[in-house]
């Protein structure tokens, strides 16, 4: 499991996070909720290695990792899909999936699963990453996390700009991720309503602190609506 313990992140004079804990347990999907600018995307760069803190620990499974390089977070089963997907525009699908087996056990192919989730994938192989639709390349910035074999994947708002249509393939991969390859997710989201449909957990940030937090069932929803205007 994920145990974010009372991390403090500042870039410069600014202090980004407070104080900030959350957790995810495999087979389960914590959603972090907030508005924009609150430090959601700041905790999943912290959680990756991109960002570095200035206090708590960040543990998975078992171990503090708190001071492990990017490279070596993923290594060890931490997977990233980042906001704006920073998929590689002039690489082919292909390319662009192979670029994550660094992180793979030696000797890894692209997996046969990534184009059963994902079957506009294998269509496209031999396309562009730029010349993909919105929607194409977040599926390929999914995919190409899951070509490491993660068994941790943060996903910064994967709906951000996406259809309807594929939104709904999205959360249907995400809750098969978590339900049945026993996966834990954390799930950055503007959008109560989709983070309510998946979330076994949330926590919501407000100007750099969880505000709230704890499973769903457990939490009252106007309390949570009313955070997210703050």
């Amino acid at each position: 499991m994920l145990r974010v313990e009372s991390i403090d992140l500042s870039y410069g004079a600014s202090r980004c996070l407070r104080s900030v804990s959350v957790e995810a347990n495999p087979g389960q999907i914590t959603c972090v909720l907030g508005r924009n600018g609150v430090g959601k995307s700041s905790l999943m760069r912290a959680i990756v290695g991109l960002e570095r803190i200035q206090g708590g620990k960040i543990l998975w499974e078992g171990k503090d990792v708190s001071a492990l390089a990017p490279a070596d977070r993923a290594r060890a089963g931490i997977g990233y899909v980042p906001q704006g997907r920073e998929i590689f525009p002039f690489l082919t699908v292909q390319e662009n999936l192979e670029t994550a087996l660094a992180a793979a056990p030696r000797g890894s192919k692209v997996p046969e699963e990534v184009f059963t989730l994902f079957p506009i994938l294998k269509q496209f192989l031999r396309r562009r990453g730029g010349d993909l639709s919105g929607g194409q390349q977040q599926q390929l910035a999914i995919a190409r996390a899951l070509t490491a074999r993660p068994r941790l994947l943060i996903l910064d708002e994967p709906t951000e700009g996406i259809q309807p249509s594929v939104i709904k393939d999205i959360a249907r991969v995400i809750r098969l991720l978590a339900r049945e390859k026993n996966f834990a997710v954390v799930l950055v989201e503007q959008y109560y309503e989709f983070a309510r449909e998946l979330a076994d957990r949330i926590a919501v940030m407000v100007r750099g602190e969880v505000a709230l937090g704890g499973p769903i069932g457990e939490l009252d929803d106007e309390s949570v609506r009313r955070l997210l205007t703050v």
